[in-house]
Parts: C-alpha cells; structure tokens; sequence
C-alpha cells in the first residue's frame, strides 16, 4: 500500500525541457506561465521577511522548499528570455520577471532586470509600478 503514497511529485513547468528552436511568442507565453505559476513561491519568500516565526524549523523548511523553487522559475525565465530576438517581446517577458522577482522582494534582481529592458515606454511602466527600482 506504500507504494500508492510515493507518488512523483509533478513537475514544475520551468522543469520541462524545451525542445529548441521556439520562436518568440513562444518563448514569450512560456515566460508569462513560469511567472504566473511561480508567483505563489514568490509570495512566500517576500513574505518572510515580516514573519516572526522566521526560526520554527518547519517554517525554515518551508522557506527552503520556496525559495529553490522561486529560484529555479527565474532562472529559467531568464534563460529564455536571453535567447529571444525580438527586442519588444523580450522587453515585455523581462517585465513579467520583473514582476515576479518584485513579489519575492528580490530587488536586486529586479534592477538589473530592469536596466535591460530597453523600450522607454516598458521601462517607464516598470518604474511607475516599482518606484523603489529607479
């Protein structure tokens, strides 16, 4: 009967090999369903800062479990992004990552995300939305 309980975990969409070449919308509604799928992960780990529990061992587990798994879903959206070749596309997938690292409260990432974005009018909204990045 053990053997029902151990099922394999699914895996994450950003998990899931991509058979390359894919064009650009592709690319592009790929990075928009890591971001949305992710974003969950992403609010927990941006919420960790204002717990007071932060040291419970389960809770480190927890935070662990949600910041590899918030990690791995930026990484590889990033990753993707770089291989885009239209400039409007990738500048507007870069702004979903963006708003994802922003939901993790990883502003370091976010910058840097967003001094790549090249479109002024992308760029303006990612400042307008995330005063803190200017």
């Amino acid at each position: 009967m053990r053997w029902w309980f151990a099922k394999e975990k699914p895996r994450d969409i950003w998990d899931e090999a991509i058979a390359w070449p894919i064009g650009d919308i592709e690319a592009a509604e790929r990075i928009r369903t890591i971001c949305q799928s992710a974003t969950a992960s992403a609010e927990v780990v941006g919420s960790f800062a204002a717990r007071a529990d932060n040291r419970e061992p389960s809770v480190q587990k927890e935070r662990e479990r949600e910041s590899e798994r918030y990690r791995r879903a930026a990484r590889a959206a990033m990753e993707i992004a770089m291989k885009m070749s239209d400039d409007l596309m990738r500048d507007d997938a870069v702004h979903w990552i963006v708003d994802l690292c922003m939901k993790a409260n990883d502003i370091e990432t976010a910058q840097a995300l967003a001094r790549a974005v090249h479109a002024v009018w992308i760029r303006e909204a990612i400042h307008r939305e995330y005063p803190a990045l200017g």
